[in-house]
């Protein structure tokens, strides 16, 4: 009986080892064309609902913010919010979401993202919409003084007052040397306040245009009304002339040695422990393998790092390893919270050991299959609707230069074998320089003033 089991299992994996190979990936199929002002324009047609997905994507992101104003793209992404010459601010939300739609925006290291979904019978009126607020977004001191406001609260709760929000802000400034992915996208209080209305609109003149952003539809529309409606809106956008877009020339350089570093936050319940490492840009032929290695590492309960760290050994309350995605080179991170009793030191030593032990050892085939399975399952479900594609294809544009990558990236992942994860993890983690971070609480005033020797003279 048991003998049966063991071969029924056998079987089993064997079948779940083929899965993820043979699985057959249905592509994103696109058309592309380029208007007379420089504007890219991707169309998927998808007539599985009667919906439409609209979404601009301008070639500006955090890298780009200047000097001493970190914090403007994220502004921006707030600002295209309010009004234009012919719409009342927050009008979007009124052509979107009291139709049944919906809108947002992201701001990125490489890029700040517009995007809507809507009954595609509303798709003419946001095409006006988003070359209206391209064109003739009112750039005012009443407008950015609300805005930064908004931007600076954001940044209280979502940095200042969580117990690990300035750790995730520590860890791009100490790991980057010279890369401006080193400065914090969601800006700091300082360099805010230091801004000015004219820096504001200096900014979006220089990168709010036609020839540094790209348009997706996709979605249930006739293509031969799409173009029309698209020429007619945004074709009369004229590109700025003689206008110089002031490209991010910094290169990342190899790290010639380890570097440690110490951080400190207020109410932080438990000390952490960071390792990074340098990483290739997103359009690497090795991003696919390091996603899985980084899917057997940590995604899901039953990941290694997961069993290791958080169930056997019980020296961390979670344990996570992931990447950055990004035009340039990219960030490796290792990352574990400490369970009660534990030192830093132990967590640095257990991430590495199953880090080490992933790349030296044979890899279990059904253990393989099964991330590469989860990862294809994630991809493919997101692009189950028109707007997953458009995001699909939109990432793949702004991060890799090549729409086309958004199906390659799948037959990639398909590819993957557990030599290629080992080989990864030994490049760009074992045999790299790596930068450590540990941060625990910072010092209680009381416990300093303890700490601080008395005057000469003073009484006891």
């Amino acid at each position: 009986m048991r003998a049966r089991a063991i071969a029924l299992l056998a079987a089993a994996g064997a079948s779940v080892a083929a899965f993820a190979a043979d699985l057959a990936i249905p592509k994103i199929a696109y058309s592309e064309r380029t208007l007379a002002n420089g504007l890219q324009v991707i169309t998927i047609e998808d007539h599985t609902s009667p919906t439409v997905a609209v979404q601009v994507w301008y070639h500006v992101g955090s890298k780009n913010d200047p000097q001493g104003r970190s914090g403007f793209a994220h502004l921006f992404e707030h600002l295209m919010f309010k009004s234009t010459k012919n719409m009342k601010a927050e009008q979007f939300d009124r052509l979107t979401e009291d139709v049944g739609g919906h809108n947002n925006a992201s701001t990125a290291d490489d890029f700040t993202n517009y995007f809507e979904a809507v009954p595609s019978n509303h798709l003419q009126r946001l095409l006006w919409a988003e070359a209206e607020r391209m064109a003739n977004l009112t750039v005012d001191e009443a407008n950015f003084k609300s805005e930064r406001a908004v931007v600076e609260e954001e940044l209280r709760q979502r940095v200042l007052a969580q117990p690990y929000g300035r750790l995730f802000n520590a860890i791009p400034k100490d790991s980057y040397l010279v890369h401006p992915y080193k400065r914090p996208g969601i800006g700091s209080i300082e360099d805010l306040e230091a801004a000015k209305l004219q820096d504001v609109i200096d900014f979006h003149k220089t990168w709010y245009r036609p020839d540094y952003a790209t348009l997706i539809v996709a979605g249930d529309f006739d293509p031969a009304e799409l173009d029309k409606w698209v020429d007619q809106y945004f074709g009369a956008l004229a590109k700025p002339a003689n206008q110089p877009v002031p490209r991010v020339t910094a290169v990342e350089p190899a790290w010639d040695k380890d570097r440690r570093y110490d951080e400190h936050g207020p109410n932080v319940p438990l000390p952490a422990v960071v390792l990074s490492w340098l990483a290739p840009p997103e359009k690497s032929a090795d991003t696919a393998a390091l996603a899985v290695a980084a899917s057997l590492l940590s995604n899901g309960e039953s990941s290694r790092l997961n069993q290791a760290l958080v169930y056997r050994d019980q020296i961390a309350q979670s344990a996570d390893f992931g990447s950055t995605s990004g035009a340039d080179n990219s960030l490796l991170y290792a990352f574990a919270v400490l369970a009660s009793g534990h030192k830093p030191e132990q967590a640095e030593k257990a991430l590495l050991a199953v880090i080490a032990d992933t790349a030296t050892k044979p890899i279990p085939a059904a253990e393989l299959d099964k991330v590469k399975t989860k990862l294809l399952t994630q991809a493919l479900t997101k692009r189950q609707t028109a707007e997953g594609k458009a995001f699909a294809i939109g990432e793949a544009v702004l991060l890799t230069g090549d729409a086309a990558a958004a199906n390659d990236a799948l037959v990639r992942l398909q590819a993957v074998t557990a030599a290629d994860v080992a080989r990864v993890l030994k490049q760009y983690v074992l045999d790299a320089h790596r930068v450590t971070i540990v941060y625990t609480q910072e010092a209680k005033p009381e416990d300093a003033a303890a700490k601080k020797p008395a005057a000469k003279g003073a009484k006891p």
